[in-house]
């Protein structure tokens, strides 16, 4: 089983944005930063979903574990569900990503057990300013 920690970072709402993706499992160790441009920070969580679904989908792996420490990202994946229709097209297809996995759970985890993605993201935003 993969574990996928993902974090998304603005620095102003909107504002440059990063994401970080952390994956480890099955023999891989993966760092991901990139810089996604000028965005609020629950897109740039959706899109850190997103990227880090699609590189455990090139890593060739069936199970999944997602770690986030946004709660608004965990809890419309859990539902099938999101409010603000600005998210509804992320969700949409993170919902088809996870339809490629036999088993994909997501877990809500606090900030402290996040850094190494939080890093990462962060990291991405410094790399976007220059």
């Amino acid at each position: 089983m993969l574990e996928v920690y993902i974090d998304g970072a603005s620095a102003g709402n909107p504002g440059p944005s990063g994401i970080g993706i952390f994956i480890k499992g099955e023999g891989h160790l993966l760092k991901i930063s990139e810089y996604i441009g000028e965005t609020n920070n629950h897109v740039a969580e959706f899109t850190a979903l997103l990227r880090g679904l699609e590189e455990a989908k090139k890593l060739g792996t069936t199970f999944v574990s997602v770690r986030s420490d946004s709660k608004i990202v965990v809890a419309s994946v859990e539902k099938a569900y999101v409010k603000n229709e600005q998210y509804k097209p992320y969700l949409e297809q993170v919902i088809q990503l996870m339809k490629q996995f036999d088993l994909f759970f997501i877990k809500w985890i606090p900030d402290n057990e996040n850094k190494a993605a939080d890093a990462l993201a962060r990291e991405a935003i410094l790399k976007g300013a220059k």
